[in-house]
């Protein structure tokens, strides 16, 4: 296993040559095509279009596969060190459980290593008498009840399992649990837990145990899906950061959002930051209400005439216009639909600087929306794709086979077709948030980026348009359609390009 240094580095180095900050991922790369590109592969056989999908920088670890492979790491270091597997164990923990860094440190300096970590260099043995007095609650207790980690200090079953309950109880703290006396500092290994706690407790610390090696260890994640219990170990430096767990969920190893690709981490955080936050509200409120002249609520206007009555308890009444007391107005001033007034002063200036700042209000507030709808709809529309695409696996498919008497194996293009409208709407979608903080007045790279967003939108409507409605046609037929074998050609055709 690499060090966590090299780790660092690794990381820090995937992380430059993927995300470009300002460049937004979308920038062209090395040969010249940008990170999502439309050209034409050689052959649309399916089997390699899978085979390239399976192409990951990462593996899927199981319950299984944690224990198995925490239990290798024990097991090396053990046999390398020469000390025993629970000893081995607090070694891992205390190192995040990297085996080169232990190797390292303990090499470097064992006496060191052992006196941080716990690990006297001696086992002491309890004092040898019949009869030994308990360290904690003082009773004298037959030396075959008395325990003590490899300090030799001695206490009674009773009170161990109290102790150790007590620390499980208080959360993964419990790893690292240390010897009941307050001077010292000797580590209590899971051969102790095993044999002194309850089943529960046990179960527990072995549930921490499990967590720590994934949660402390820099090259594992758990998968963020709600309900997920799927870990992620992950190959640093090979590019690109996105991971498709077994639960079907897309996530970003980087950020830990939903995978975001070709957008960065940076903008994906801005954007959901955005879409939750109150500055949209307070946009709303300045481009669409007026403060009340005497209480300062902001106020919508949603009657026709400029006659305004502030709520309760306020109750005052003022031209929506000028914002001047009702009271001063009326037919000379022009009446309920207009205000002469108003006309008079801002034609001397008097509401310029309100009156700019409510339209860049308004302005900022219709171009979010612009792109928030769009990023909506496409993640509307690859949830349904998700949702068509499960009804396919599910019934659909064997449906087709019968009636187009196919064999399923050679109905896989479909599937692909679908696979690839689900990547397409999750890409289309984050392009929107990538051109809402793409800079104004970098004109030509706005251009070429909604030329390349528009293409890309259309070949995807195309494709959807061709897997979801012209599919209907065959799954409605009663027999083998002659023209079957066509559909199969254009539906490739319009997946191919994507890839």
């Amino acid at each position: 296993m690499e060090s966590e240094d090299d780790m660092h580095d690794a990381n820090d180095s995937a992380e430059d040559d993927f995300y470009s900050g300002g460049e937004a991922g979308l920038a062209a790369s090395d040969d010249g095509d940008a990170d999502y590109d439309f050209a034409d592969h050689d052959s649309d056989d399916s089997a390699e279009l899978i085979s390239h999908r399976q192409q990951q920088n990462y593996s899927i670890l199981s319950e299984v596969d944690i224990q198995r492979r925490q239990e290798d790491d024990i097991n090396r270091v053990s046999t390398v060190l020469s000390i025993s597997k629970p000893e081995a164990c607090v070694l891992l923990r205390n190192y995040n459980w990297s085996v080169s860094k232990v190797h390292d440190e303990w090499f470097a300096d064992e006496e060191r290593v052992r006196k941080v970590v716990g690990l006297p260099e001696k086992h002491n043995e309890m004092p040898n008498d019949r009869e030994v007095t308990c360290g904690i609650c003082f009773e004298s207790c037959p030396r075959g009840s008395m325990s003590a980690a490899a300090c030799g200090h001695p206490f009674c079953s009773t009170c161990w399992r109290g102790y150790i309950s007590t620390a499980i109880s208080d959360g993964p703290g419990c790893l690292m649990l240390r010897c009941p006396d307050p001077s010292c500092a000797a580590a209590v290994g899971q051969d102790m837990i095993n044999s002194l706690a309850a089943d529960d407790d046990k179960e527990k610390y072995g549930r921490y145990l499990r967590r720590s090696y994934i949660e402390d260890n820099r090259k594992t994640k758990w998968c963020p899906a709600p309900g997920c219990e799927y870990a992620v170990e992950f190959v640093m430096g090979s590019g690109s950061y996105d991971v498709n767990c077994n639960c079907s969920y897309g996530f970003c190893w980087n950020c830990t959002e939903e995978a975001h690709r070709p957008v960065d981490c940076a903008t994906v955080s801005k954007w959901i930051l955005k879409n939750s936050a109150e500055s949209e509200n307070m946009n709303w409120i300045l481009a669409n209400s007026k403060p009340c002249p005497k209480c300062k609520r902001p106020i919508e206007k949603n009657q026709g005439c400029m006659h305004i009555t502030c709520t309760p308890p306020c109750k005052f009444e003022f031209c929506w216009l000028c914002l001047g007391p009702w009271s001063e107005h009326g037919e000379r001033t022009g009446g309920f639909y207009a205000c002469n007034r108003y006309e008079s002063a801002r034609q001397e200036g008097a509401y310029d600087e309100s009156e700019r700042r409510r339209e860049m209000a308004k302005n900022s507030l219709e171009r979010y929306t612009h792109y928030y709808e769009r990023w909506a709809a496409n993640q509307s529309s690859r949830q349904k794709a998700l949702g068509d695409l499960q009804s396919l696996q599910n019934d659909k498919l064997e449906r087709l086979s019968d009636i187009q008497s196919q064999p399923e194996s050679q109905l896989k293009f479909i599937v692909e077709a679908w696979l690839q409208i689900v990547e397409c709407r999750r890409v289309l979608k984050w392009t929107y948030a990538y051109g809402f903080y793409l800079p104004e007045h970098e004109h030509a790279k706005r251009q070429f980026f909604e030329y390349l967003q528009g293409e890309a939108e259309s070949g995807l409507e195309r494709l959807h348009q061709c897997a979801e409605k012209e599919l209907q046609i065959y799954l409605d037929a009663e027999s083998p359609s002659k023209d079957f074998n066509d559909f199969r050609t254009k539906l490739a055709g319009l997946t191919r390009p994507f890839h």
